[in-house]
């Protein structure tokens, strides 16, 4: 049976541009290596906008030396970046964006949402990268819900998608770096399941919605993350309501972490020429939503 190394409120929500009221469920400042290679969540919504003619999100900004995770639960997203990629994702879509030597992009509600309004959810996960692979080639993945399999859990327990990785021999389309699983859970009310995760994995429970009681021992509630040992085997999750969880466990990265804004390095002189690179234009560029 795996430690339970900590289980942690959501703080208060922030905004993150005009589009996005976030709150930081995992966070390498309070967790550190407890999440590797998992640097930062930020939980968008629920939340309810109104129909408008103006661009709601995040501007033209920039990221190097890890990878960003978009998953949508409601409303759509946008995403432009300096490589020439981007779409739009709706409910069950993943934008999976690789920054690693520098990009450049932005995100906004997409044109549609903005007009019609409605609820709005998602997440957001920074996967580090190892330092051989920080100087790669940026990326992204676009992962519609149609093409992300999903596992139907014994005893009509629930169902799990898996984003990344493998789960009961179905494997998710995401291409990674590292050895990391990403499983989309629902679980019903007053049922149980096991997931193995393998071992040395660090393990990270994140409750979006319902309460659900891990291995018999503590409660976790809405809003609520659990972090796991690296030991121990698998995690028993009971259901005591109808739950919505986003699991993540991870091959942990041994390398430290120099984290400043959107520039995760592993020294502070990587992060100074991370700042030099974006300023002097090496980043590419984005004109009017549509990258050069």
């Amino acid at each position: 049976m795996r430690q339970v190394l900590g289980i942690y409120s959501a703080p208060r929500q922030h905004w993150v541009g005009d589009g996005f009221p976030v709150r930081t469920m995992l966070s390498h400042n309070a967790q550190g290596a407890h999440i590797s290679p998992f640097i930062m969540l930020d939980y968008a919504g629920p939340a309810k906008f109104e129909p408008t003619t103006a661009r709601r999100g995040v501007g033209e900004h920039p990221h190097k030396g890890f990878e960003t995770v978009t998953i949508v639960y409601e409303g759509e997203v946008e995403h432009r970046d300096s490589t020439g990629s981007g779409g739009v994702i709706g409910p069950g879509d993943v934008q999976w964006m690789t920054a690693a030597s520098g990009i450049l992009h932005q995100e906004y509600h997409s044109p549609a949402f903005a007009k019609s309004g409605g609820n709005f959810e998602m997440v957001q996960l920074w996967v580090n990268l190892p330092a051989k692979d920080k100087s790669a080639k940026p990326g992204y993945q676009n992962l519609l819900d149609r093409d992300i399999p999903t596992v139907d859990l014994p005893d009509a327990a629930g169902k799990l998608r898996v984003i990344a990785g493998s789960f009961d021999g179905v494997t998710g389309p995401a291409r990674t770096f590292t050895s990391i699983n990403i499983w989309d859970v629902r679980l019903a009310r007053d049922k149980a399941v096991t997931l193995d995760v393998p071992e040395g994995h660090t393990l990270s429970v994140l409750v979006l919605s319902g309460t659900v009681e891990i291995d018999g021992r503590e409660v976790v509630g809405e809003a609520q993350t659990v972090i796991l040992g690296r030991d121990g085997g698998g995690i028993n999750l009971e259901a005591n309501s109808d739950a919505k969880l986003l699991v993540l466990t991870g091959e942990p990265i041994n390398e430290p972490v120099v984290a400043h804004g959107p520039f995760v390095m592993n020294t502070v002189g990587e992060i100074k020429q991370a700042m030099l690179d974006f300023q002097s234009g090496k980043f590419g560029a984005l004109e009017n939503g549509v990258a050069n």
